[in-house]
């Protein structure tokens, strides 16, 4: 039998760090990642994630919430939406993505996040647990 497992992003098990313009705080709960994006106005993947994937495009899967500001996703056969607070998507493997405007995007992932910035095995770095909760 299963038993309730709760959390807090307030206390993430673990923080990764894009290059610049924010991070995602991440949660483990039995079996199941999830995380909490926070992308800071000038923030885009080929700038601040593509160089911590080591790929062409984003090849994780997205199915997330977006809780504030705006994020324009660009898909690799052309496709293009803008996602804004409120709004819910499934985005596919193989996408960039940038932050629309001067407010942050802050969103929730609940597929993408056991392997999305996460640091290449080459080279020895790996995600940042916490030692304390960040602060927000």
């Amino acid at each position: 039998m299963s038993k309730l497992v709760t959390k807090t992003f307030s206390q993430p098990d673990e923080r990764r760090p894009f290059l610049a313009h924010g991070h995602v705080d991440v949660l483990h709960l039995d079996g199941r990642t999830l995380g909490l994006a926070v992308f800071e106005p000038g923030w885009k993947w080929s700038k601040d994630v593509q160089p911590i994937a080591g790929t062409k495009s984003c090849q994780v899967a997205h199915f997330c919430y977006y809780v504030s500001g705006s994020l324009e996703i660009a898909m690799d056969d052309g496709t293009r939406k803008t996602l804004h607070a409120g709004d819910v998507a499934y985005i596919p493997p193989g996408h960039d993505a940038w932050v629309v405007g001067d407010e942050p995007c802050v969103m929730v992932d609940f597929e993408g996040m056991p392997d999305y910035a996460q640091r290449e095995a080459s080279t020895g770095q790996e995600e940042t647990p916490l030692t304390s909760p960040p602060v927000h």
